[in-house]
Formats: structure tokens, sequence, C-alpha cells
């Protein structure tokens, strides 16, 4: 977020030495993580631990989601290699669990999902102990696509809505709410013991009750995991934050969800998708 912004008390994160970092990026052998794309405040706890989000399919996104601080514009060719160089970084980092997630591709046939596949699959043949999670795109709806996608059997899909239906047009312009939990309750339909997931970032303009609104839905679609965390600014050209949301509120929308139903519910100001993405997914297969 922009240094100059203030920001409470609980949001004081320290980095790590820059040793650490340098470690980690000698290990990824320059594959991209969200990590940085995205300006992810966790990443010094991440990386101390060992963990990594990698993002396939460049840097570069086609869609402009406000929230987001990835670059877009017209992304360039495919790596085809690229899951080949994933699988061997996740040997090298001595990963037992790989968050994988990317881009948008609405510029390729598929959205990318057989390149999902691929790297599912080279992360498999060289690291047959891993689990490994997904965080999607919504393919623009393909189902076809989305087959692809579920057939290559990760351990958990993850797509998130990130906001309340009302904000999309500020937050999400390119996408669709219902699409979105169309999304996930098409994955449960295709292989009922999948293990499906989603966030929402708060702090954009929502109510909490507009929050508990969209738990209810993503229940109703089938969600089994959850992650809830505030929204903090990556640039000066990103949507601004409306508010910050208090920890006891966070705890009280984790408690709720497990009310809902969900099996497992991460809530807090540094909540991310795949934060601690390995120990929410234990003893769920």
């Amino acid at each position: 977020m922009p240094a100059d912004e203030k920001k409470p008390p609980w949001l004081k994160v320290r980095m790590p030495p820059a040793e650490v970092l340098d470690e980690m990026h000698r290990k990824l052998g320059g594959l991209n993580t969200v990590c940085w794309s995205a300006k992810c405040p966790n990443i010094g706890e991440c990386f101390k631990r060992g963990m990594a989000t990698f993002m396939i399919m460049g840097d570069v996104c086609t869609r402009n989601c406000g929230f987001c601080g990835v670059k877009n514009g017209t992304p360039g060719r495919l790596n085809v290699v690229e899951p080949i160089l994933i699988g061997e970084a996740v040997r090298k980092l001595g990963l037992r669990y790989a968050v994988v997630t990317s881009v948008t591709r609405d510029d390729l046939p598929d959205g990318g999902a057989g390149h999902y596949a691929g790297t599912i699959w080279a992360i498999r043949k060289m690291n047959p102990e891993c689990g490994i999670e997904v965080l999607i795109p919504d393919f623009q709806g393909d189902k076809p696509a989305l087959k692809t996608l579920v057939d290559s059997k990760p351990d958990v899909i993850n797509h998130n809505v990130e906001t309340v239906p009302k904000l999309y047009p500020k937050v999400r312009p390119q996408a669709d709410y219902l699409r979105s939990l169309d999304l996930l309750k098409t994955v449960k339909e295709m292989q009922p013991d999948a293990v499906t997931k989603s966030g929402l970032m708060v702090g954009v303009g929502e109510t909490i009750d507009e929050v508990e609104q969209a738990l209810r839905d993503l229940r109703d679609a089938g969600c089994d995991l959850l992650t809830v965390g505030q929204y903090l600014r990556p640039t000066r050209e990103n949507i601004p934050i409306e508010r910050y949301v208090r920890p006891d509120e966070f705890e009280q929308l984790r408690v709720t969800a497990l009310e809902l139903g969900f099996k497992n519910a991460a809530s807090g100001p540094f909540v991310r998708s795949s934060y601690f993405a390995d120990e929410q997914a234990k003893g769920l297969h």
C-alpha cells in the first residue's frame, strides 16, 4: 500500500532480513510468485517458512481489477516448459504443499486450464508427496476448461469471489459474482469429493451484513474453506481503502463462517488466499 497511508496498530508488519528474501529468490530461479507481483503483506512470514505461491502464465493479466497490484495488458506467449520449472522449484524448496495461481488469461482458448493441468502433473511427477492447491480464474464460465482443471485432481480448488455483488463494478469490473459462485458449484458437480475454497477482502465499502450474505452464498455453492482479509491498497492507482476492519470483527466473521458449515475459516487483517494454506487444508482428504 502507499507508504504514507496511516495504518492502525494491528496492521504493522516487519520484513525479514534481506538474506532470507535473496535465498528464496535464488531457489525460485526467476519464476513468478504472487508474493512479489501482488505486493502481499505476508511475504516475510511465508518466505521465512519456506513457502511461496507460484504465479504461472506470466506476470501480465488481461483484466484490470481495481484492487489488484498485478500488471495488466497484453500477455506474452506461454512458456511451455514452465510446468517442469515449477516442479523443479517445488523440489528445490522442499515443499510439502504447493500453491499455484495465475494471472487471468482471457486471450487463451481455454483460459490456461491446460497449462494448470500440466503444472499439476509436473509437480506430482517430481514431488509425489506434495499437496497441491490451485487458485484459479473463472475461465469466463467455460465448463470444458474447468473440467480439464478438475480432472487433474489438485487437492484444493480455490476461486475467490473477492467482494460482495454491489462492489463488482468497482472492484472486479470484468468478472461476475454469480459466475464465480457457479464455478464453485460446478466443481462439486464434476467431482463431489473435491475440496473447494474461496475468499473475500473487506474494507472496500461493503457492510458486515453483505459479507455474511456472501458467506451464505458460498456455502450454498458447497464451498468448504474460506479466507477473509483486509484490503490493502497496493498503489495509488488502485481503489482506496474505505475502512480498516477491527480484529474482533474478523473473529466474528470466522465464527459465523464455522456456524454456517465451512470446514475451516481463516479470518484476520493479514489473511490472504494462500496464507497457511497447508494448515487450513489438513485433515480434509
